[in-house]
C-alpha cells in the first residue's frame, strides 16, 4: 500500500512510501487487540480503593443485646456491616491489576491497529520537522494544514521532541509520542495517525522483529 509523503503545511512533496504488509497488511487479529488495550487500561488503574471493614472502624465491642429471647438474629456487635454504620463486608481492598503479556502477542496487536488504521485510510504520512522554540500556534497552523482542526490525531516522532510536545500539550484531541510510547489502545483511540518517514522506518523495522 502506498501512502503520499506531505510536509507539516499539507503540500504534497511527489514522494510516496510503501507500507509493509507484514506492519500494516495483515488480517487484524481481535482478541490480540483485545487483550493489549484491557493490559493498557488495567495497568492504568491505581487500585488505591479501600473500604474499613468491622475491625477498622471506631465502635463498641459490647454485645448490643442477648443472645436469645428477642425474637430476632442474634449480634454480637454494633460495627457488624448490617447495622448503619458499621463496616463494610467484602469491601474493596488494595491491589495490582496489571498482568502480563507476551511480546509476540503485544507485537501481533499492535501490527493489527496498525493495520485497521491502514485499512480505514486514516495513516499519514509527513516530513520529519522539529520547533526551534515552543510555540501553541505554530502546532495549530500545522494542524489546519494537515486538515485536522476537529479531528482526534496522534502524532509519532522518531525521538521526544520536546518543543513539539510543549507546542501540542495545550490542543485539544492532540497527541504526541514517540515509537517507545506507541501502543495499540493509542493507535485506535485517535481518527487519524500521523508519522513521520524517519519514524515509519523505525515503526516497520521493530514490528517485524
Amino acid at each position: 500500500m502506498k501512502v503520499a509523503v506531505t510536509d507539516i503545511n499539507g503540500k504534497k512533496t511527489g514522494r510516496s512510501v510503501e507500507l509493509s504488509d507484514a506492519v500494516f497488511g495483515i488480517e487484524p487479529n481481535e482478541h490480540a487487540v483485545y487483550l493489549d488495550v484491557k493490559q493498557h487500561l488495567a495497568n492504568k488503574r491505581q487500585g488505591t480503593h479501600k473500604a474499613k471493614e468491622r475491625a477498622e472502624i471506631t465502635g463498641s465491642t459490647r454485645k448490643i443485646k442477648k443472645q436469645k429471647g428477642s425474637g430476632t438474629a442474634r449480634a454480637g456487635s454494633i460495627k457488624s456491616g448490617v447495622f448503619r454504620g458499621g463496616g463494610r463486608m467484602f469491601g474493596p481492598r488494595p491491589r495490582n491489576y496489571s498482568f502480563k503479556l507476551n511480546k509476540g502477542l503485544k507485537r501481533l496487536a499492535r501490527q493489527s491497529a496498525l493495520s485497521i488504521k491502514a485499512k480505514e485510510n486514516n495513516i499519514m504520512v509527513v516530513e520529519d520537522f522539529s520547533f526551534e522554540a515552543p510555540k501553541t500556534k505554530k502546532f495549530t497552523d500545522v494542524l489546519k494544514g494537515l486538515d485536522l482542526e476537529n479531528k482526534k490525531s496522534l502524532f509519532v516522532l522518531p525521538t521526544s521532541n520536546n518543543n513539539v510536545y510543549l507546542s501540542s500539550r495545550n490542543l485539544k484531541g492532540v497527541k504526541t509520542v514517540n515509537i517507545s510510547g506507541l501502543n495499540t489502545y493509542g493507535i485506535l483511540n485517535t481518527n487519524k495517525l500521523i508519522i513521520t518517514e524517519t519514524c515509519l522506518e523505525q515503526i516497520e523495522s521493530n514490528f517485524t522483529k
